[in-house]
This record gives structure tokens, sequence and C-alpha cells, in this order.
């Protein structure tokens, strides 16, 4: 069997395993009542990725943000409304949270085969797994029946992890969520793609900053200033080849992560998560692997099913 094939059997078995360990969802949620859905998905985040690369990303993003906001129920697309104030506007949010047009034409398509069927929380969670198999990562079976909610909490989206956090506090909000600091640090590997604004990135470029390649930092200085250019880009991982691979954990190793956040991962021998680094920086496979079933884990962070929310048919407003 081959390597991909046995990592695609054996993150399918974990989603088998989630599910039937917590009785709520099933891979095969959809499988009567709206059949096609997965392709649907997939169909859609094959296009967006191909007008813009870097929309992948931004998707997986999303679900994280999504998730780590009152569970994984499509909270974060919601928009402002009377008594609803959106997580859209949250600090960590706020003109860099991006992908909902991306959102609203699957849903589109989705509800034109199977009205009132499939949640936003669904269709987010496919989305993410879709976007890190079409950029080359690993793939994994999602297991599905979530609800959407019928409420935001701007507050709670304030305090989403943030890229100026030192190692404790990153470890104690995924503690939070139920996940381990293993589990932070391989999902944290995420960053192997996608970009950040210079607003997240300029005090560590422009110091004082321990552990940081000193070329790499004059690098980045050209494209983000000690002020102003505040929206200005730079690629996460570099070379930045938007390709999902263990690049992420090979910078971390020599000082080159953009974000303080990350580089709080390894600290040249002395942290906690330098050894998993290492691991990953190393093994591929590894990463893969673990990444596949840290997602499944975290999608299934504060579950709405059953009776629990409803099924919206705008993701950006409730029914």
């Amino acid at each position: 069997m081959a390597a991909s094939t046995r990592l695609v059997a054996i993150a399918g078995l974990l989603g088998l395993l989630v599910c039937t360990s917590n009785g709520q969802l099933s891979p095969s949620f959809y499988a009567k009542s709206c059949p096609n859905v997965e392709q649907i998905v997939l169909s859609g985040m094959a296009d967006a990725i191909k007008k813009e690369p870097r929309m992948g990303a931004s998707i997986i993003r999303l679900f994280f943000h999504d998730c780590f906001v009152q569970g994984c129920d499509a909270s974060i697309l919601l928009d402002n409304a009377p008594g609803l104030a959106s997580e859209k506007d949250a600090v960590s949010n706020k003109n860099s949270a991006r992908g909902f047009e991306v959102i609203d034409a699957i849903k589109a398509q989705v509800e034109k085969a199977c009205r009132a069927t499939v949640s936003c929380a669904d269709i987010l969670a496919l989305a993410a797994r879709d976007s890190v198999n079409l950029l080359g990562g690993s793939n994994w079976t999602v297991p599905l029946g979530r609800r959407d909610s019928t409420t935001a909490n701007q507050t709670e989206a304030n305090n989403l992890p943030s890229p100026f956090e030192n190692l404790t506090s990153l470890v104690s909000k995924f503690a939070a969520k139920g996940l381990t600091a293993q589990e932070l640090t391989v999902l944290s590997g995420a960053h192997t793609v996608g970009f950040s604004v210079c607003f997240a990135f300029r005090t560590r470029v422009w110091g004082p900053e321990p552990n940081i390649s000193i070329s790499f930092a004059m690098a980045r200085r050209q494209n983000c200033p000690a002020s102003g250019g505040d929206t200005n880009l730079a690629p996460l991982t570099t070379p930045n080849t938007n390709r999902f691979g263990n690049q992420y954990f090979k910078n971390l190793m020599v000082g080159r992560a953009l974000l303080h956040s990350d580089q709080e991962l390894f600290k040249g021998g002395a942290g906690p998560t330098d050894g998993m680094v290492r691991r990953y920086g190393k093994d591929g496979g590894a990463f893969a692997r673990d990444f596949a079933a840290a997602m499944v884990r975290m999608g299934n962070i504060g579950l709405k099913t059953g009776n629990q929310g409803e099924v919206r048919l705008d993701c950006r407003k409730v029914n």
C-alpha cells in the first residue's frame, strides 16, 4: 500500500473512532440526505484556490477561528445584526479573516442540491480539510452532523491566540479547548502556508527579539517598516511555495519564524515543545498524520448536534 493511501486510511479510521466515541458525529451523516455534499465542497474549494492560491490558507484559518470561539458552529460566519455583534469585527479577525464569499458560494451550490440539510459548520469543516489536501497536505475523514449557532461571541473572539503570546499562554488557551501542547505544536504547522500582515510581526523583526535569524529579520524589514505599512503582507513560511508540508518546522529550528508566537514553539533546545518541532521538521509523514488527527480533534470542540442550533439557509444570518 502506498504511503499516501495508508495515510488516508489511518486518517479515515481516526475519524470513525472519534465519531463512534462521542456518539454525535458521523462521516456518513449526509449519506442519504445529501450524498454529493463532499464533492460539491471539494469542487468549490478547487475553483477558489485556482483563482487565488492564498485562499486555501484563509479557509484553514477561518476554521481555526471558528472552532476556538464557542465551538465549531460557524459563528464566525455571522454578520452583524440587531442583538448580534459579529466575530468578524474582533481584533484577530477584523480586516484579516477572509474567505466568507467562498463559503457563501459553496453553500449556495449545496442548497441547490439539498435544501436546508447541510450546516454551514460542516461545510467549513470540509472546506478546511479540502484546502489542506489541495495544497499537497494530508487527507482525512471529516465526521459530520454539526449544527449552526444562532449566536456569536465577539468577546471570546477577542481572546483568540495571538501572534504576540508566549508559550505558556498558548498552551493554556489550547488546554482550555481540550487540546494538548502536542496538538498546539502540530496545528501551528498550518502556518506552512498563508501570509501575515506587518502589524502582527513588526515587533519580532524590529526587536529586541531573541531567537531570530538576523538575515531573516533584515529581509522582512524591507516590506515591514518600523512604522506604517501595517497591512503589508509577508509569507508565514519561506520559501513561499504555497504547498502544505513541514518547512514551517525547519524554519523554527533556525530562527526563521515570522511570528513571535510561532518561534515560542522552539527555543533552541530548552523549550518543552522543542522535541516535537524537531520531530516534525525531520519527519514530514509524522507531521501529516498528526495534523490530520489534531484537525479531527479540533473539529469536535463545542459541538452542537441534534436539536441544538439550526441549519442556516444563509451562512451570514440566522434563519
